[in-house]
C-alpha cells in the first residue's frame, strides 16, 4: 500500500511529494545526458517515498493547521531519498538483480559499472544537498550513509551462516534500514527548527519504526504471495540471507531438517521446502512479535509529543505496518 493511503491524515502531503517528485528529478541532471537518463530510471519508475515522507510529516508535528512545508523541508526529503535510491543501485548490482519497481535495474540495462558509478552520483547530489541544509544535516547525511555500509556489510559476513546470531541481526538492520528512516525523520525535525527534545523524539520513533519495518519486510518473504509480494517469496532464503523468522525457526524442533536445506545456495523446490518447514513453528508469530515491540517503541516516542494532523499521520503509519503483516498471514 502506497505512502499516501496510510499518512492521509496529513493531507498537505500529496501535493509536498508531488514538489519533491519534481526537485528529484531536477537533482540528477548532469552535464551528460547519458548520466542524467541513468540517473532518473528508478525516479521515474516511481516508488512509495517513505523517507521523504516521514521528513516532511516529521517536520509538521507542531503545527495544528496544516499547512505545504518549507523549501528546506522538501530538499531533506529529497537528500534521504537520493540515498535510498543510490544505495538500490548499488544492492541491485551485489544482488545481480534483474528487476526494481517493475523495471529493468540500472545494472541489468547499463552493466555494474555504470551502475556502481550512478549509485555514487545520487550520494554524491545527496550529500551535495545536505551541505546546502547547515553542517548538522550534511554530518547526519554522512554518518548515516557509513551506516548503510555497516548494516550492509554485517549481512553478507553472515550470508549462508546457520548460526547468525539475533542480535547480529537486529545490529545489520538497524544499519541498513533503520538508520536512513530515523535520519529522515531527523532532517525533518532539524529543517522544521522543532525543539532538540522533540527533534530527539522523532529521531528514536524514526529508528524503531525503521526496526518495525524491516522485520515485517522479512516476515513478509516468508509468508507473502508472489503477488502480494511483486517477486517470489523465500527470496532472501535464495541469497542466504537467514532473517528473525528463519533464525527462530532454527532454534524450533525442526530446526534440524532445515539445517539440511539452509547453509549452501538452494533450488527452487529447497526453497519452498524451507518455507514450509519455517511456516509450519511457530517462528513467524514470534518474529511479529518482535516486530510488534518496535512499534510500540516507535508509538511511545509519539504519545508526548503535540497533538496535530502530522504527529495523527505518524501513528498512522505505524499502525498500518503491522497491519500488512496480518493482511498477509
Amino acid at each position: 500500500m502506497a505512502l499516501l493511503s496510510h499518512l492521509s491524515a496529513l493531507p498537505t502531503l500529496e501535493d509536498d511529494l508531488a514538489l519533491v517528485e519534481s526537485k528529484l528529478e531536477n537533482a540528477v541532471i548532469a552535464k551528460d545526458p547519458y548520466l542524467t537518463e541513468i540517473a532518473k530510471h528508478l525516479i521515474t519508475a516511481g516508488g512509495k517515498r517513505v523517507r521523504p515522507g516521514f521528513t516532511i510529516a516529521s517536520s509538521a508535528v507542531g503545527q495544528s493547521n496544516t499547512v505545504s512545508v518549507p523549501d528546506e523541508v522538501l530538499m531533506g526529503g529529497v537528500a534521504v531519498e537520493l540515498v535510498h535510491l543510490g544505495s538500490l543501485y548499488h544492492d541491485d548490482v551485489m544482488d545481480e538483480a534483474e528487476m526494481r519497481r517493475n523495471v529493468p535495474s540500472v545494472n541489468a540495462v547499463w552493466g555494474n559499472h555504470t551502475a556502481i558509478l550512478a549509485g555514487d552520483f545520487l550520494l554524491a547530489r545527496a550529500s551535495e544537498i545536505a551541505a546546502s541544509l547547515g553542517t548538522e544535516v550534511a554530518a547526519l547525511l554522512a554518518r548515516t550513509i557509513g551506516e548503510l555500509c555497516e548494516g550492509q556489510i554485517l549481512e553478507l559476513q553472515s550470508a549462508y551462516s546457520l548460526t547468525r546470531s539475533e542480535d547480529s541481526y537486529e545490529l545489520s538492520i538497524a544499519g541498513k534500514t533503520a538508520s536512513l528512516l530515523s535520519t529522515a525523520c531527523r532532517i525533518g525535525g532539524l529543517t522544521g527548527e522543532l525543539e532538540r527534545e522533540v527533534i530527539d523524539q522523532l529521531t528514536n520513533f524514526g529508528h524503531a519504526y525503521g526496526m518495525a519495518f524491516q522485520i515485517v519486510d522479512d516476515i513478509l518473504d516468508i509468508i507473502a504471495t508472489e503477488d502480494q509480494l511483486g517477486k517470489p517469496a523465500g527470496n532472501d532464503l535464495i541469497e542466504g540471507v537467514y532473517t528473525l523468522p528463519v533464525l527462530l525457526a532454527l532454534k524450533s524442533d525442526i530446526g534440524d531438517q532445515l539445517r539440511e536445506l539452509l547453509g549452501k545456495e538452494l533450488s527452487t523446490d529447497a526453497r519452498d521446502q524451507a518455507l514450509t518447514l519455517i511456516r509450519s513453528t511457530d517462528a513467524v508469530e514470534k518474529a511479529y512479535a518482535r516486530a510488534q515491540v518496535w512499534a510500540q517503541k516507535a508509538k511511545a516516542e509519539l504519545e508526548s509529543l503535540p497533538s496535530s494532523p502530522a504527529t495523527n499521520a505518524l501513528f498512522a503509519a505505524t499502525n498500518h505496518l503491522l497491519e500488512r503483516a496480518n493482511s498477509a498471514g
